[in-house]
Formats: structure tokens, sequence, C-alpha cells
């Protein structure tokens, strides 16, 4: 049976698995040089540490060189797509599709397909950033894949 992926919430995490990935932000970041330092650093057990290691990942390191699709919720003004589109061109990411639905009760919805590889800043960050975009209601990610 192939291993399955799940996406989850970081509030549902256990401690010991978000630590797990402060740990190993650490080592990839170069602030611990060994294992031994950053489990130290975070408080974490060395047996916690090698327990998750392998099984829990950051979301920002699993969407390097991939294609994320982002669904965003738009107010019906002049300008808003341009301004979305903008924010995304800042970021670094190379925009492949954009559909966007007919505006109906002032309000549509665009889909954009976002090559992330040479994304400049997190995932988390970019979303925010839309999001700071005034005729922006919401943005959801909605799939991946390379």
């Amino acid at each position: 049976m192939p291993i399955q992926y799940y996406l989850v919430r970081e509030d549902v995490l256990t401690e010991s698995m978000k630590k797990t990935l402060q740990a190993k932000a650490l080592l990839e970041s170069g602030q611990a040089a060994q294992v031994n330092d950053a489990v130290s650093q975070v408080g974490l057990s060395r047996s916690a540490f090698y327990k998750y290691r392998d099984s829990v990942f950051a979301f920002h390191s699993i969407v390097k060189e991939k294609i994320m699709t982002l669904s965003v919720f738009l107010l019906d003004r002049s300008g808003a797509l341009s301004e979305v589109l903008k924010t995304v061109a800042d970021s670094g990411c190379n925009v492949l599709t954009i559909n966007q639905t007919i505006p109906l009760q002032g309000r549509a919805n665009v889909t954009l397909s976002i090559e992330t590889a040479v994304m400049v800043i997190e995932l988390s960050e970019l979303i925010s950033r839309i999001e700071a975009v005034a005729a922006v209601e919401r943005v959801e990610v909605i799939g991946s894949g390379m």
C-alpha cells in the first residue's frame, strides 16, 4: 500500500512535531551545526526528533519547484486583478494560467496557477500579501503539483 500524505494546520500538530520542525529549520539554516545543538535549542529529546524528522515537513519545503493553484475571491473593482497579479509577480512567481468567473453580486473568483520554483518569499507570506490587497476577500490553496 503506498504511503499517503496529508496537509494539516499547525495547531493540530503535537508539540514534539512542532519542535521537530523548528529543529530541522535550525539545522537547514546553519543556526545549529548538529542535531544535539538543534534539539537542545528547542527543548526536544533526540529520540522525538528522530521519530518525526522524516515524517513532518514545513509546507514551504514541499512547494518549491512546484506549481501551486490558488483560488482568490475578489470584489468587483477596477484594477483588483491587476493588483493581485503584481503582488504575485513581485514574489518572483510566474503566472501560468488565470481563470476568472464573471462577477456576480459584486464578487468574482480567480483561479491562478503559479510556478513557485523561484519564489523569493514563503508561500504563507505570498498569501498574506494577496489577502492584504483591498479588493481580496479570501485566498485558498487548492492544489499543488509538479
